[in-house]
C-alpha cells in the first residue's frame, strides 16, 4: 500500500515549484499524469545539464509520472482535458494567474465538471492581489521577498541562495496545501482551490528576522553565516578550512567551553555569561573559539565538538554528501535509476519518510508523450487510430 495510491493527479505544472508538488505526490504513490506541450513539452526538457541530449533536471523532479501531450488552446483539447477532470483528483498548475480562466479552464468550469475537484496553484505573487498580474521567478521571490537583503557577508552584496529555495518552498508549501484539502474533501465532500505564491513561501521563511525588524524598528543587515539569535552559531576557521557550531543554549556552550575549549573562563566572562551577551559579543567571542579552532584541522575540531555533544558539522560540498554513508545508504537521499536515454543516473531522494510507507521511485521520468495511448485509452477510450488522428490534428 501506498499512501497516495488512489489520488490521480492532473499536472500541468514546469520548470521547478509546481514539477517539485507533485513528485513529492508522486513519491508516495500518486497517480500523476503530467500534460505537456505537443513537441515541446516542459521547458526544463531544454535546461541542462544534459547526457546523451537528455536533461537531468527534468529527470529529476518528473520521476513516477507518465506524459501525455495535450493542446489546451484547441477546442478538442479542451474537451480531452474536462474529461480527464472528471477522473482526477487534483489539478496542479503554475500559469500565470487568470490564464487557465482565459483559456476557460478556470477553477469554476473544473468544478462544474467534477465538484471534487482541488484545483491548487503555485505563481510568483499568487492568484489574488495587486500584484498578482507580475511574473515571478524563484529569483524574483527571493529579491522581493526580503532573503536576499539577509544574506551575504556583511560588506557585501544582497545575495541570492545558492540553490532556488524559493521554488522549493513554494513547490512543498503547495503539497502540503494539496494534502490539507484532500482532508477537507472527506470533511466537506467538496474540492476546493489551493494557492501558493513563491513570494508568500520565502516571507514565512524568514522567521526570526521579521521580528528582529519588528521589535526594533531596524532593518536586519547581512550578518554571513552567523544566527542573529544564538551565538556561537556560526562558521569558524581551522587549519585546512572552515566548519560549523550550532550552540543554542547555555548548556551546549558549557559543553563547548569545558570539553572541547577547556576554558572555564569564558562561561564566567561578564560578555557572555548568557545567549543574549554572546550575541552581542559575537565577534569578541569568535576569536575565542578560533585560538582553538585554528590549531586543529576542521574534522578534528569537528570530531572533538561532535565527541562532547555539541552540534557541529563539516561543510560539506556535493562530493562529499554523495559518498555520505548517512545520506546515501541510510536516509537513501540519492536514488540510483535507469534512464532510457541518460542510462544510469541518480536523482535526489524524498525528505518526507512514513516509516510504514516510504517514498519510492518506481520509474524514471517519462518521455514526451510516452504515456498518450494508455492514459487517452484506459480514461477516455480513444484507440489507436483516433489518437493518430488527434496528433495530425495538433491536438495531442
Amino acid at each position: 500500500m501506498k499512501a497516495l495510491q488512489d489520488i490521480v493527479v492532473l499536472d500541468l505544472t514546469r520548470v521547478l515549484a509546481g514539477p517539485y508538488c507533485t513528485m513529492m505526490l508522486a513519491d508516495f504513490g500518486a497517480d500523476v499524469i503530467k500534460i505537456e506541450i505537443p513537441v515541446k513539452g516542459d521547458d526544463t526538457r531544454g535546461m541542462g545539464p544534459f547526457v546523451n541530449g537528455s536533461s537531468l533536471y527534468y529527470a529529476n523532479v518528473n520521476r513516477n509520472k507518465k506524459s501525455v501531450t495535450l493542446n489546451l488552446k484547441e477546442p478538442k483539447g479542451k474537451e480531452m482535458f474536462l474529461a480527464l477532470v472528471k477522473k482526477a483528483d487534483v489539478v496542479v498548475e503554475n500559469y500565470r494567474p487568470g490564464v487557465m480562466d482565459r483559456m476557460g479552464l478556470g477553477y469554476e468550469v473544473l468544478q462544474e465538471a467534477n465538484e471534487r475537484i482541488i484545483y491548487a496553484a503555485v505563481s510568483g505573487f499568487g492568484s489574488y492581489g495587486r500584484c498578482s498580474a507580475r511574473p515571478g521567478y524563484d529569483i524574483i521571490a527571493q529579491a522581493y521577498g526580503g532573503l536576499m537583503s539577509i544574506t551575504g557577508e556583511p560588506d557585501g552584496e544582497p545575495l541570492r541562495v545558492g540553490t532556488a529555495i524559493g521554488d522549493v518552498l513554494g513547490g512543498m508549501n503547495l503539497t502540503i496545501g494539496v494534502l490539507m484539502a484532500l482532508h477537507a474533501r472527506e470533511l466537506s465532500g467538496k474540492g476546493q482551490r489551493v494557492d501558493v505564491a513563491l513570494v508568500d513561501s520565502v516571507i514565512s521563511s524568514l522567521e526570526t528576522g521579521t521580528q528582529r525588524y519588528f521589535a526594533s524598528g531596524k532593518l536586519p543587515r547581512r550578518i554571513g553565516n552567523r544566527y542573529a539569535s544564538a551565538y556561537p552559531y556560526d562558521s569558524f576557521k581551522a587549519k585546512d578550512g572552515s566548519f560549523v557550531i550550532g550552540c543554542g543554549n547555555d548548556k551546549l556552550f558549557n559543553l563547548l567551553c569545558t570539553r572541547v575549549l577547556h576554558r572555564e573562563d569564558l562561561l564566567t566572562d561578564p560578555r557572555f555569561l548568557n545567549n543574549a551577551l554572546r550575541c552581542e559579543n559575537h565577534a569578541a567571542l569568535k576569536v575565542e573559539i578560533e585560538k582553538w579552532s585554528t590549531t586543529v584541522t576542521a574534522e578534528e575540531a569537528y570530531d572533538a565538538i561532535d565527541a562532547a555533544g555539541v552540534p557541529a558539522a563539516p561543510i560539506n560540498d556535493l562530493y562529499q554528501i554523495s559518498h555520505d554513508p548517512h545520506v546515501v545508504e541510510d536516509r537513501q537521499m540519492f536514488i540510483p535509476v535507469k534512464h532510457p536515454v541518460i542510462g544510469d543516473m541518480r536523482v535526489n531522494g524524498n525528505p518526507v519518510k512514513l516509516l510504514d510507507m516510504m517514498p519510492e521511485v518506481v520509474t524514471c521520468a517519462p518521455a514526451l508523450g510516452q504515456h498518450n495511448e494508455e492514459i487517452y485509452g484506459q480514461l477516455l477510450g480513444l484507440d489507436k487510430e483516433q489518437l493518430e488522428t488527434l496528433a495530425e490534428d495538433h491536438v495531442i
